[in-house]
């Protein structure tokens, strides 16, 4: 059976390569360039760009050096490699980064990209080339579903380095196509399988950067995407008293601490950004409690959504889920109710709900 496999140049997506065309499947590997540099990459593909140096600069999880680590992998397991640059369309995912911090809210970009362009764009290459699955390195897994014609998709092993959240947003159609080889190891286990194949990527360091921001200067990121503004205004506690000023709202999120540019005595957190008057709120960590959320833009990997059920909701990636009830209003809405407050709850964010270890579905924070 082929299988297309998203090649990032990591530890992670070389060994489920290996893992793959150890259980039999005919693998082809995809690099797929998404953030812009002045560099090309190497491919057997004619539709795909000239090779690069080892020594290229490295841009996040999509650089010229990870290009070459693939496809140096790639020809260790002798399976045939194809790169290609998805940048045009990546600018969405750029589009909507810097939209979301500047109406207020917190993106999640690497959410957005696997609904929008990895597993698209994998799914689509695809079927150009004949392949019936497609698969990556992500720590989750896809298993049967008792009593439904298609499967789960649920927690990884490792519950560190568990992805699962990232994933919700994948169609549940797609799903049955996808394979995670990685999702049945914790990370040890995958570097050493990497050493004993002989894979020279065995202990190279996971990418914790945004592939387009690899600095991590969101803010300074957004004044050269959109061109410069003024955002600069007022720090106001919640009784609306200025405590002082920000050069631009953009660079603030909530549950934030660090950063602030204003010394309190005592921890304060950003509790709400106004970009409608570029106020930032600053209070306690007690204001930032909240029982309940509103989500939209709901996706389901399950056959049947009821109206009103528990699960356990998580709203951001390092969170651990907490017990919720969530009722479903006008169809593509939902309002969660946790059993205990949950601090730094962000609209732009992703909540996800789990049943257990399977992901039941999620959407977008309000």
């Amino acid at each position: 059976m082929r299988v297309v496999l998203a090649m990032s140049g990591g530890v992670d997506s070389s060994v489920a390569a290996h893992l793959l065309r150890e259980e039999g499947y005919d693998v082809i590997g995809l690099f797929m360039r998404s953030g812009a540099t002045e560099e090309t990459v190497c491919a057997t593909s004619p539709a795909a760009l000239p090779i690069v140096p080892q020594h290229s600069h490295k841009q996040g999880c999509c650089s010229a050096s990870d290009a070459a680590d693939a496809r140096r992998v790639a020809d260790a397991l002798d399976i045939p490699f194809h790169a290609l640059n998805f940048q045009d369309a990546f600018g969405r995912i750029k589009d909507y980064f810097a939209d979301e911090y500047l109406a207020g809210r917190t993106p999640n970009p690497c959410v957005m990209c696997n609904n929008w362009l990895k597993f698209g764009k994998l799914w689509d290459f695809a079927r150009q080339v004949g392949a019936s699955k497609i698969a990556s390195g992500h720590y989750a897994r896809v298993v049967p579903a008792e009593g439904e014609s298609r499967p789960a998709l649920v927690r990884g092993v490792d519950a560190d380095k568990d992805q699962s959240y990232v994933l919700f947003g994948l169609g549940r159609d797609l799903l049955q196509h996808v394979l995670f080889p990685v999702g049945g190891y914790d990370k040890q286990a995958i570097r050493d399988i990497a050493r004993r194949a002989g894979l020279r990527v065995a202990d190279k360091p996971d990418s914790q950067e945004i592939c387009f921001v690899p600095d991590q200067d969101y803010a300074g990121f957004i004044r050269r995407y959109r061109g410069e503004s003024d955002t600069s205004g007022e720090l106001v506690d919640t009784a609306g008293q200025v405590v002082g000023r920000h050069q631009g709202y953009e660079q603030f999120t909530i549950g934030q601490r660090r950063g602030l540019g204003v010394a309190f005595g005592s921890p304060r957190y950003v509790v709400a950004v106004r970009p409608e008057t570029r106020q930032v709120v600053v209070g306690t960590r007690d204001d930032l409690a909240t029982t309940e959320l509103e989500a939209d833009r709901l996706n389901w990997l399950v056959d049947d959504v009821p109206d009103r059920f528990e699960c356990r909701a998580k709203i951001r990636y390092l969170h651990e889920p907490a017990a919720a009830h969530v009722e479903i209003v006008e169809g593509n809405r939902a309002v969660v109710r946790f059993a205990d407050a949950q601090f730094g709850v962000a609209p732009g964010q992703a909540v996800v709900f789990y049943d257990g270890e399977r992901v039941l579905g999620g959407g977008w924070i309000r």
